[in-house]
């Protein structure tokens, strides 16, 4: 960016709700979506839920006049749902999949938040996003990025961007850790003038599409999705508006999903560094962020032992089905009860099998929440050093990767 110069950057995030056969109206939310995509044309438009292929291919046209750069993050079996569509060139993407995402035999945006079963998996997600940012900040790169997978352009860029649906409330552990982290701004709580749902509500019950029962104790509406920012060394940047629709489109019409749209106008100007300063990862004992790191290393070590325990039970069943096969075939051998014990035969391999499957699961989601307990309680460690030292020690709270990277370029 040249001096003096302010860069103006406005950025269009939607959960589309676009799951196939089952999604209600989602031809027609689409084509309205692609119409209203067009008539604003905006700098960045950021989608998730666009699970059918077909439908980014029927965007990807309709906008491309708009919107010459785009690309569809292909993932898994039915893939990530995630696409973005850009004013300007996309330099470089890439995809990240988290280590931990849920568990295969539950749905994993159903949750009850007074036993959150997926709790951990929240906070370990939250953390590995955390450090995935936070590294692309020490290499000053530009980062767009979606809850799951991530997409970022050239180096030495001017700022990062994360959008989405974080399935997070504001207060949520998960979301305190990852701004606490890395110093993202939310655009809902700095932007100079805002104009949406009440408390910038992303799921409102004015909503067709939305299920009063989804919100649960929230009445008003919860708020999920996000438009986070912050600039490299050097730059400023301020959320001069942020917007969401009210249950309907903007033009008064039917939503174009069950969640809101998001729409926030950036601004990034070059600023004197006491303007911009940087994160400090403060080692204090009562500093907020090592509250919240001593909060999501208490919660991961819970779900690592809940992890272990579930391995445990699933190895006892494995064993269990092993000695009843094996009774079963000194049964078939023998000829006693030969029928019965072929009747058994089925059910028996099908116990190994299953409790097989389910104990390798548990033994990788222990492993993966092991490894974040580990990194939390590396980065826990450093700030009790550095209170003990003094004050004179506080930017040393790195990670241990990170410090390794320095000492290799040295």
């Amino acid at each position: 960016m040249k001096p003096n110069f302010t860069l103006r950057l406005r950025v269009f995030n939607l959960n589309c709700w676009g799951i196939p056969y089952l999604s209600k109206h989602r031809a027609d939310r689409v084509k309205r979506l692609g119409d209203f995509l067009n008539m604003e044309s905006f700098d960045l438009a950021l989608l998730e839920e666009v699970w059918s292929e077909q439908d980014f291919q029927y965007l990807r046209q309709k906008l491309l006049p708009t919107y010459p750069a785009a690309h569809y993050f292909r993932s898994g079996i039915i893939g990530s749902g995630l696409c973005v569509f850009s004013k300007h060139p996309i330099q470089e993407f890439t995809q990240h999949v988290f280590t931990l995402n849920g568990y295969p035999y539950m749905l994993h945006a159903e949750y009850n938040r007074q036993k959150d079963t997926y709790l951990a998996h929240r906070v370990a997600q939250a953390w590995e996003l955390a450090q995935f940012i936070q590294a692309e900040l020490m290499r000053e790169e530009f980062l767009p990025h979606h809850l799951g997978s991530s997409s970022h352009t050239s180096k030495k860029a001017d700022v990062v961007l994360l959008c989405g649906d974080l399935n997070l409330h504001p207060k949520d552990l998960g979301c305190r850790l990852l701004k606490e982290w890395t110093g993202l701004h939310d655009a809902y709580l700095e932007t100079r003038d805002f104009k949406g749902s009440e408390e910038g509500c992303t799921m409102v019950p004015k909503n067709c599409y939305v299920k009063h029962q989804e919100l649960g104790p929230f009445p008003l509406g919860i708020r999920i999705d996000y438009v986070l920012y912050k600039a490299v060394s050097g730059l400023y940047i301020f959320c001069k508006t942020f917007k969401t629709t009210t249950g309907h489109d903007p033009y008064s019409g039917p939503p174009f999903s069950d969640h809101e749209a998001l729409m926030a106008t950036l601004c990034v100007r070059h600023s004197p560094p006491q303007h911009n300063p940087s994160p400090t990862h403060g080692p204090a004992e009562s500093s907020p962020l090592t509250s919240v790191l001593r909060e999501a290393w208490a919660e991961v070590d819970q779900g690592m032992a809940q992890a272990h325990w579930w391995a445990t039970m699933a190895g006892y069943a494995v064993g269990l089905g092993l000695l009843l096969l094996a009774l079963l075939c000194a049964l078939a051998a023998g000829g006693w009860i030969r029928e019965a014990a072929l009747l058994l035969w089925t059910p028996s391999v099908g116990l190994v099998l299953g409790a097989g499957a389910f104990y390798l699961f548990h033994v990788q989601e222990a492993k993966g929440l092991c490894r974040t307990r580990a990194e939390l309680q590396h980065v826990l460690g450093r700030a009790r050093e550095a209170q003990d030292l003094g004050p004179e020690s506080q930017p040393a709270l790195l990670l241990g990767q990170q410090e390794r990277e320095r000492a290799e370029e040295q």
